[in-house]
């Protein structure tokens, strides 16, 4: 191997989380802060919690809803139909998991 090419190894590098758990790994750096640990994670949490953190999944969703309209389109003009327009009514991902909170405390309640 040749010298002086690799980074320094630091086997206690400290990870720190946004949620304020702390534990120690291997890295090359001698510090990593991070958004979710297995600590806040909802998957391990059992939790339902919003995650989407740039809004990932509503321009997803926007993305779909425009290529269906073009696809819609596309077949419209085949047929010699006008194609539907598609309409912003549906919900975001962000209140459909708002109102699954909201429904999963109420059950509780009941309980």
């Amino acid at each position: 191997m040749k010298q002086g090419i690799h980074p320094n190894w630091h086997p206690n590098a400290q990870v720190t989380c946004s949620c304020g758990n702390t534990f120690t790994v291997g890295s090359v750096q001698e510090t990593l802060e991070v958004d979710i640990c297995s600590k806040c994670h909802p998957f391990f949490t059992g939790e339902v919690r919003f995650v989407d953190r740039q809004g990932r999944v509503d321009k997803f969703l926007k993305k779909m809803q425009v290529a269906e309209a073009k696809k819609a389109a596309k077949a419209g003009k085949k047929t010699g139909k006008k194609a539907e327009k598609t309409t912003d009514e549906s919900k975001s991902y962000k209140d459909i998991l708002r109102q699954q909170q909201v429904e999963l405390k109420k059950a509780e309640k009941a309980a």
